[in-house]
């Protein structure tokens, strides 16, 4: 099991007072019919796209794209993107401050997520995981070559897959060290000629006048609470995406190598923004 960063306590829930918990409803109340009405939209067309594809999901991950937009607009979070997102063969990399990164990712791009085993177990969010084709895997060293069957499997079939090397969520303040095992999966001469890894920055900024850390969710901070939190805020911050150049695998020696190279670009790309 991945252990969970802790680092400084998260700062104390403000009093939400009545137009707080109005924002609450309001906006809560509509980021669940948008995501309500896209899963069955999904789950209807899911339908041909596998009786005319098979395992491959050509359609439904732009369903999932217009979900996250909607969902991050709801909210009222300003969403800046820069740099080019890949077309080519690859599969991206991402450092990680919250689960609200699903739905920002998400609504940059077609993609697919890879998430530890214990998300498909979470209420809720874990059968929505599961409709949007979520990769799961167990992180242990034991089982390490048949996870990378499962992404190789996967990256085979056209799909981009995005996973998070710090292995946990951190207070969105910091980029933690790039865990190597992953990047395993990649380093293979079965993969393409040019498959590549694009590096992803993600950089919260909190509203005006709440602690910087106010996106971030870690250690043992309760999903409720901070989800109540941002919805009663008066004010929304920004949060910056930025793709970085893709790192070609076979310029990189081994998965150690590349996993450096992917750090040093989300590091780079964190602080500049």
């Amino acid at each position: 099991m991945t252990p969970t960063w802790h680092g400084d306590p998260p700062p104390e829930p403000r009093p939400k007072g009545p137009d707080g918990w109005l924002r609450v409803v309001v906006k809560g109340t509509a980021t669940l019919l948008v995501i309500g009405g896209g899963l069955v939209v999904l789950l209807l067309v899911r339908l041909p796209e596998a009786l005319l594809h098979g395992a491959r999901r050509p359609w439904t991950p732009a369903i999932t794209q217009a979900v996250c937009r909607a969902a991050v607009a709801i909210i009222g979070l300003r969403l800046v993107v820069e740099g080019p997102r890949h077309s080519g063969p690859g599969a991206l990399v991402a450092n990680h401050s919250s689960w609200l990164d699903i739905f920002v990712l998400n609504a940059t791009r077609p993609l697919f997520f890879v998430a530890k085993s214990e998300v498909a177990g979470w209420p809720g969010i874990g059968p929505l995981a599961r409709a949007a084709g979520t990769v799961f895997i167990r992180r242990d060293r034991g089982d390490a070559a048949r996870q990378r069957d499962i992404l190789r499997e996967r990256i085979a079939r056209g799909d981009r897959l995005l996973f998070f090397p710090e292995g946990t969520s951190t207070d969105g303040r910091r980029v933690l060290d790039f865990k190597p095992t992953l990047f395993a999966a990649f380093c293979d001469d079965d993969m393409p000629q040019d498959f590549s890894v694009q590096p992803v920055s993600v950089v919260y900024s909190a509203p005006g006048g709440e602690d910087a850390r106010f996106y971030g969710w870690w250690g043992d901070m309760a999903f409720g609470s901070h989800l109540l939190a941002l919805l009663a805020a008066p004010r929304q911050g920004r949060v910056r995406v930025v793709f970085h150049a893709p790192l070609p695998v076979r310029a990189h020696p081994d998965r150690k190598a590349l996993a450096r190279a992917a750090e040093a670009a989300v590091r780079e790309g964190f602080g500049r923004a």
